[in-house]
């Protein structure tokens, strides 16, 4: 279990970890543990936010530094598998043309469009967050997002049979893993509706749209997921879903 957890953070995270023989056996449970990476960042995400109340930094500040944490965590591995899926989409091809782009080390114009598109909305969404519930409930995403996208792996079917996350789904122990991913969901979205029933509310229902759209996208484009699907899946969530928060908070305000 020890060398899984250290196997799930070397891969997904940058933080320091004992280094584990690359072999099936240290990857069982890895998939059990990648919630707790979104955990660290969204600790990390929280801290980040007191601090800026403490020192009464500016919203613009406050968003820009917010965005890069899980890039800092990560090392930017999700931001990785965003930028090659929206190439391999970008170029209208069949299901192996899309494979191909996606192999390709390279960064396409459509990538990097894509992606200075999206870290200015994520720092605009995050700029817009205010309050200890909010914050708290941004933080959380982090985890959800990952058991969705753990689950996602050991459910759904594959694009190719090799590759990274091939290479943690093959040898998990599916049940455990599944079981301890839901456990994971059930908390997490019982603590999203305990801190604020309808934000909560909204940040589940658009979770579970985002996880059906990645579903849909991967079996009709790609034949089923990769790694880097799941890491394109990972980026929509950590958008769409504060974006969520934000405006269910601002229309509440507004409407009362």
């Amino acid at each position: 279990m020890l060398r899984s957890f250290a196997s799930a953070f070397l891969m997904y995270s940058r933080i320091p970890m004992p280094k584990v023989e690359w072999k099936e056996e240290n990857r069982r449970y890895a998939l059990c543990f990648f919630p707790l990476i979104g955990a660290v960042i969204g600790v990390f995400f929280c801290l980040w936010y007191m601090a800026c109340s403490i020192l009464q930094l500016n919203e613009l500040m406050k968003g820009a530094v917010a965005m890069m944490i899980p890039i800092a965590v990560t090392g930017g591995i999700h931001l990785d598998g965003f930028c090659d899926v929206s190439d391999a989409r970008a170029s209208w091809g069949d299901r192996e043309k899309k494979l191909g782009i996606m192999k390709d080390s390279r960064i396409g114009a459509f990538a990097a469009i894509k992606l200075c598109l999206y870290l200015i909305l994520q720092t605009a969404v995050f700029s817009q967050i205010s309050g200890r519930k909010t914050v708290l409930l941004c933080g959380l995403c982090f985890i959800l997002s990952r058991t969705l996208s753990g689950l996602a792996a050991v459910t759904f079917k594959a694009a190719k049979s090799e590759g990274t996350l091939q290479s943690f789904v093959k040898p998990s122990h599916r049940k455990i893993t599944m079981t301890v991913l839901i456990i994971f969901a059930v908390l997490i979205i019982s603590a999203m509706t305990v801190i604020s029933p309808l934000c909560g509310v909204s940040e589940v229902m658009v979770s579970l749209l985002v996880f059906m759209y990645y579903r849909h996208i991967a079996y009709k484009e790609f034949g089923g997921t990769t790694g880097d699907i799941a890491g394109w899946f990972l980026q929509l969530e950590e958008l769409t879903v504060p974006l969520a928060i934000v405006l269910t908070e601002q229309i509440t305000e507004v409407c009362l």
